[in-house]
This record gives C-alpha cells, structure tokens and sequence, in this order.
C-alpha cells in the first residue's frame, strides 16, 4: 500500500498535468509568486477598548505608515510609486509591495523584474560602490552608527549623514500623529514612552525611550517604531531599518507567560557554558507579553512576517531592565495553521505527528526571543560587544543562538516542572518541523542561515532519520544533546568574539543541503504556502 505521502504527491503531479494540456492562455508568473502567500485579515477583538484608545490606534496606523515609507528609501535607491506605476500588471504590483523592491526576498534575493541585477548588500544606507577598505580608512566616529547614512559629497568623499536629519520631515510627520495618539490614552506610562520615542526620532538617542518602553507595563496598547533591526544592511550589519508595528495586550495569554520572567536569572547560571560565557545577568524588569498585531509596516512587513518580538537591542538597556518579548498570537496561529501543519503532514513520521501543536510552536517561538536576551553581550577578551565584534556573522549567528538556546530552555522548563502542559517531545518534533516552514524563507535571510546551521548540526548529531518514504524520524535524545553542544559552541563563539570560526561556520553549514532543496521542492509542488500575507488597516479593524 502506497504511503499517503506519495499518493498526494501522485495527485499533485497528475493536477499539474491536466492544467498543461488544458490551459489556454500561459498563467502570469507574478500571479503565481503572489498566490504563493496565504491573505490573513490583521485584526481583532477591540471591544474592551475606549473609543479615545480606538481613536489613537487609528492615528498610530498613519505613524507607522511613515515608518513604511522611510523604509522603502532604505531598502531600494528608486522612487517607489514610479517603481510600481512602470511594473506590468497589478500581480507585479502585488509581489512588489510583499518584497519592497524588484528582489524577490524569499528566493535568495532574486530579481524579477528586468533590468535589475543582483541585490546591493549596502541597501541604500551607503554608496553602491563603497569597498570594506574605503569604509574601515574613512575616520568618522559615527560611520558604523545604526542611526547614519553613508553618502558622498560633490567631491567624491564619504560623508555621514544622521536620519535624524535625512528623515526630518518624515519624523516630525509621525512625531505629531504619536503626540495626539498619547493624548488620547490615559496610561501614563504609555505617554512618557512616547514623548521620549518622539525626542529619539528628532535627536537619534534612542535609549532613553527604550528604558521608558521597559517601564511601560499597564498599557493595553503597544507601538513599535523607528530604526530598530539590522538585518537589511548585510554588508556591515551596522545600520538599523524603520519599521513599526501597531499592537493590543491580550491579557489572558499574557497571564501564563508572566511566571517565566523572575525565571531568567536562574536560567541563564544553568547555561551549558564555562562560568565567563554567562556571567552577564538579564535583568530583572523583562517581561513576557501576547499582543494581537493591528498593524506592521517597514522592515518586519518585508518578505517573511515576524510573529515574535525581542526589545529592544541595546545591550545597556538589557543588561539593566532585561526585554521584552512579544508575542503576536494572531500572526502566529496563521503560519501553524496554513502552513507548519500542512508541512508537517507530509514530512514527519505519522507516528509522531501528534507531537506538532500549537502550544509547543508558541512556547519554542516565545523562548527564542527569551533567549535573544540572553547568553553573552559582551566578549570575555576585550573586543568589545558581540555585535560589533562578529560584524556582518553576528545576524546569523545570534538567530541560530536564539533558536537552539530556545529549545534549550524549554527543556529545562519541563524537567523542573514549570511548563507542565503536553510533553516536551512535542516541542522538539513541533522545531524540528517549524526548520522547514522557515527554511523557505530562503538561504539570503539571517533566520533561513541560522536554520540550515541548526539543520546541519541536527544532521551530523544523527538527531533525526531520514526514512524511504520522504519522512523524518525524530531521534529524541540525539537531538536533547545535540542543543547542549550546540548552544555551547554558539555562545562560547560570541563570548569570544570569535568573527573566523563564526564566518568559517556560517559559509559550510549555512547552506541549503541538496535533501533539504528536495524536500522544499515537494513542500512547493503541493502549494502550500511560504508565508502570509496581511491585508491590513483601518477599514479592516472598523476605526
């Protein structure tokens, strides 16, 4: 008897070859990229909201609507609406506004529209032809600033150029929408993050808010803005990117989280590394909270959706106050849904696809942002931070740390009894599945590198079993110890600032294996879909 894995593939190749013969007119292969995320309606239950809270969510949906714009500047040298009135058909039009630009994010940078060749790792925060020796000889203090823009003046030479000053209008636009939403939320809290949010967007000092976002604690309402990841600049991984996201507490989901951050400290000593990797503490004002998304726009709207958030990056602000970590239930439950259940479906063992569940893809998502704040932020010989230190390695290796030292701390939840619901087997087949529903974000991302490093170490560990029916075998214990090494190995390259061995790592284990293509050609012949898609604002949440 044929497994179901191989009937459903048969059908999907018999669907595709009834519509070669009977297909009269050739299908836009824009429509097809496009068709290729599932549409989600951002929205939800404003009910327990005043209508002066209803009222500024509105207001700060046209300040994060700013924070789109500045980005597309950032991501792309060309004028954005004469970019989309020249594209061909509305699909184009479509694909371009899911990418921000002519590269196709989700397909190694890719591009796919004429005329356009490989993506600039520069973006557009510095001069297409910039060198590593130009920009290491030009003696700027603020040249490696997330908050400049490299540019050159009309004789040639490099100069900086603060967005504070190169956003100006665009700022003080959005400053005047985030001053009339505050007034109109009584949460004192929320207001003084605000005015400082306000301030850093005119000045570019930027902590002050963020230690105001983390005092910020009895505010049904959040918002997310300004220049914040670096994961857009990929030639230095100097410079952060504008996005925004607009989002509501949901309190009851937030209630289970609010155990786990006295936890952190505690957690972080049992770290499976030497005493100098984890003698930092996080601190003690993280909190751990479940949002409803209204609204995303800019970076964390480009090509792949976030559905989990970690803030704020400066590792001052982490080491005294901790983070934050945000969890956006509604975007999460439509990737598992649509996308990690179908996946799992046709590549896990059907003996152990009742491990694949929501609540454990939700606690593994929750601790990797957990674990962005913790670890090592500071190297243990001198060379200053880690950032700084691992340069353009650091994205890479600081997701691939985020996701295994995740799973690793969910473990140790179970084995001392706070996480008490399912089984931990669940969450270490619901991870292993969730490495190829984001592995298709692409080998070009940060997060798709730091999937086929986990991937790659899971391989040589023999954590799982690759089985002749095309399904994977999840070999608990291999796996169990194969996150202790890896997490070793990750934060002791951190802790000393190690930027050969983490680039050596990243360019031989940061690769798509050819199983792994095969399996993600599967995945795509039967249209499940890469990702989602928000059709989004005001009209959609009634306001």
């Amino acid at each position: 008897m044929l497994h179901k894995n191989l009937i459903l593939l048969m059908m999907a190749a018999a669907i595709v070859s009834l519509a070669a013969c009977t297909t009269q007119t050739p299908t836009d292969p824009m429509q097809e990229k496009v068709a290729r995320f599932h549409t989600v309606e951002l929205k939800a239950d404003l009910s327990g909201l005043s209508e002066n809270e209803r009222q500024a969510i509105g207001l700060l949906i046209d300040a994060a609507q700013i924070m789109d714009d500045i980005f597309w500047s950032q991501a792309f040298d060309k004028e954005k609406e004469s970019f989309l009135a020249n594209l061909p058909s509305d699909a184009a039009r479509q694909f371009a506004m899911i990418n921000y630009g002519p590269w196709d994010r989700l397909d190694g940078n890719k591009p796919y529209v004429e005329g356009y060749g490989e993506k600039p790792k520069s973006a557009n925060f510095y001069p297409a032809d910039i060198t590593a020796e130009e920009f290491e000889a030009f003696d700027d203090p603020q040249k490696a600033s997330l908050y400049t823009l490299l540019r050159r003046n009309e004789n040639g030479e490099l100069i900086t150029i603060p967005y504070s000053v190169a956003y100006r209008d665009q700022h003080e636009k959005a400053a005047d929408l985030m001053r009339r939403a505050a007034e109109l939320i009584g949460d004192e809290g929320f207001k003084k993050y605000i005015a400082l949010r306000i301030e850093a967007l005119l000045t570019d000092n930027y902590q002050p808010s963020d230690f105001a976002w983390m005092d910020m604690k009895t505010s049904k309402l959040d918002f997310v803005a300004g220049p914040i990841e670096n994961y857009e600049d990929r030639l230095f991984g100097y410079k952060a990117a504008h996005e925004a996201f607009v989002l509501v507490k949901d309190l009851t989901w937030s209630t289970r989280l609010e155990k786990y951050a006295a936890m952190l400290p505690d957690l972080q000593k049992g770290l499976p590394v030497p005493d100098e990797y984890k003698q930092e503490r996080p601190g003690s004002d993280s909190d751990m909270n479940v949002y409803e998304a209204l609204f995303y726009a800019g970076d964390c709207n480009a090509g792949s959706k976030t559905i989990a958030i970690n803030l704020p990056n400066d590792e001052e602000v982490q080491l005294q106050k901790g983070s934050r970590k945000l969890q956006l239930k509604n975007a999460m439950k439509a990737k598992f849904d649509n996308i990690l259940v179908p996946i799992a479906n046709l590549l896990i063992d059907p003996a152990q696809q009742n491990h694949i569940k929501f609540d454990a893809f939700f606690e593994n998502i929750t601790f990797h942002e957990v674990a962005h704040g913790m670890g090592i932020k500071n190297t243990i010989n001198g060379k200053g931070n880690v950032r700084e230190a691992l340069k353009e390695q650091y994205a890479v290796l600081e997701e691939a740390k985020a996701d295994i030292l995740g799973l690793y701390l969910v473990t140790k939840l179970y084995e001392i009894g706070e996480i008490s619901s399912g089984e931990v087997m669940d969450n270490y087949v619901t991870f292993f599945a969730s490495i190829f529903r984001s592995s298709r974000f692409g080998a070009a991302s940060a997060h798709g590198k730091a999937n086929m490093l986990n991937l790659k170490h899971f391989a040589n560990s023999g954590a799982f079993i690759y089985q002749k029916n095309g399904t994977y075998l999840v070999d608990f214990d291999k796996m169990k110890l194969a996150v202790v090494e890896q997490v070793n190995l990750i934060l002791t390259i951190q802790g000393n600032g190690d930027y050969e061995t983490a680039k050596s790592l990243i360019e031989t284990d940061g690769v798509m294996s050819d199983q792994l293509r095969k399996d993600l050609d599967t995945v795509n012949a039967l249209n499940i879909p890469v990702d989602i898609v928000f059709i989004k604002g005001k009209k959609v949440l009634g306001i």
